[in-house]
């Protein structure tokens, strides 16, 4: 019999920090934004906005899967609606159930949501992964409960398949790229001795979890050089509304064995850097910037190339460059993957129904349009 335990406080589900990283550990292409790893630093900055509803979903051989959900409230059209959803919040690209079996999890999962009294106005399941990991279970789970939802794409994100050798991956790319690519590392070795870091640490597991402040406080100070540390909307490392998370976060990383610290040196001062995240072998691109004063034109895209060779020669097997500024990625991309958005507005309520037919009436009209 299938049983599914509801935990609401990070202080009772760190008991559980074993058994979710067993099941992490056998997620199709899990990321550390799945991981517990993550998710602690996260409500210890973010927790107080928003109830914590994770799932431990088990059968009679023991745990199936997580299903890691937060309540939030979101400003809308219509007014403050209250959203079920995972808790990535835009940080990662993709999300989804923990575990060997994603169906299972989901299936119980939201049975015991559809059972139980409800603290919500929108279940909102997004950044699913429909065709390369989830392949429509999510979509099959709604159904099944008869959970009406409708689906919704949105940005696309810049993959880098890496399931062959540099050489290879390199010669397929574009020519007149290539050549580009080869001409600023020229130019920048002109200016002085051309030195890529890479600060990768094993975790505390494998007595490898020196947080290098130094190497991520470099890359804070080149996020606040670049024309992202001006802006008045942005979350990039150095920006006041999430530094002491993103440090929190790093912190976590580490000693996880999550870390991926990027930096590239030009006569001895930094000019680039690329602060992401790994996990089996799956690169996540978390903030990227260049120092645009020095006048070091191609930094940051000199900084991807040495940075996608080190991940072939070191045996990653796939590096997502995130969405946004696809003309960009597109020279260095294998792939395009689309999260999807599930949303399942609650009956009854006028709030969820008024938004409902006004996402409706948005997609009617730009049929239309179209």
């Amino acid at each position: 019999m299938v049983q599914v335990l509801e935990i609401n406080s990070p202080e009772e589900l760190a008991s559980y920090r074993l058994v979710w990283r067993k099941l992490l550990g056998q997620t199709r292409r899990a990321s550390f934004f799945q991981s517990l790893d993550w998710l602690e630093p996260y409500l210890r900055n973010y927790g107080a906005e928003q109830k914590l509803r994770v799932l431990i979903v088990s059968g009679s051989e023991g745990h199936l899967g997580i299903l890691p959900l937060v309540v939030r409230r979101q400003q809308t059209k219509v007014g403050t609606v209250r959203v079920l959803t995972y808790p990535l919040k835009d940080w990662g690209t993709f999300y989804g159930p923990i575990g060997p079996h994603p169906a299972a999890t989901l299936l119980a999962g939201l049975a015991h949501l559809n059972r139980g009294s409800r603290d919500w106005d929108l279940l909102e399941l997004r950044w699913v992964n429909r065709d390369a990991v989830d392949f429509g279970r999510t979509a099959h789970a709604l159904q099944a409960l008869e959970l009406s939802a409708t689906e919704r794409p949105n940005e696309a994100v810049a993959i880098v398949e890496m399931d062959g050798d540099w050489q290879s991956y390199w010669k397929s790319r574009d020519t007149h790229f290539r050549k580009n690519i080869d001409r600023t590392r020229r130019k920048l070795a002109e200016r002085g001795k051309v030195e890529y870091v890479r600060y990768r640490p094993a975790g505390s597991a494998c007595g490898d979890a020196h947080p290098r402040w130094d190497l991520y406080n470099t890359c804070e100070r080149l996020a606040a050089a670049s024309w992202q540390g001006s802006s008045q909307t942005g979350n990039t490392l150095s920006h006041a509304s999430v530094c002491e998370y993103l440090r929190d976060a790093h912190a976590a990383a580490v000693d996880a064995g999550a870390a991926d610290i990027n930096l590239l040196y030009v006569d001895g001062e930094p000019a680039a850097f690329a602060y992401c995240y790994h996990y089996q072998g799956q690169v996540s691109g978390l903030r990227m910037g260049y120092d645009s004063s020095t006048g070091l034109a191609g930094a940051g895209s000199a900084l991807t190339s040495y940075m996608l060779e080190d991940s072939f020669r070191r045996g990653d097997r796939l590096f997502d460059l995130g969405a946004g500024y696809l003309d960009i990625k597109r020279h260095w991309r294998t792939a395009l993957e689309t999260p999807y958005t599930y949303t399942h507005f609650a009956p009854g309520v006028p709030k969820a129904q008024a938004l409902r037919a006004g996402r409706w009436a948005r997609r009617y009209w730009q049929g239309i349009a179209g």
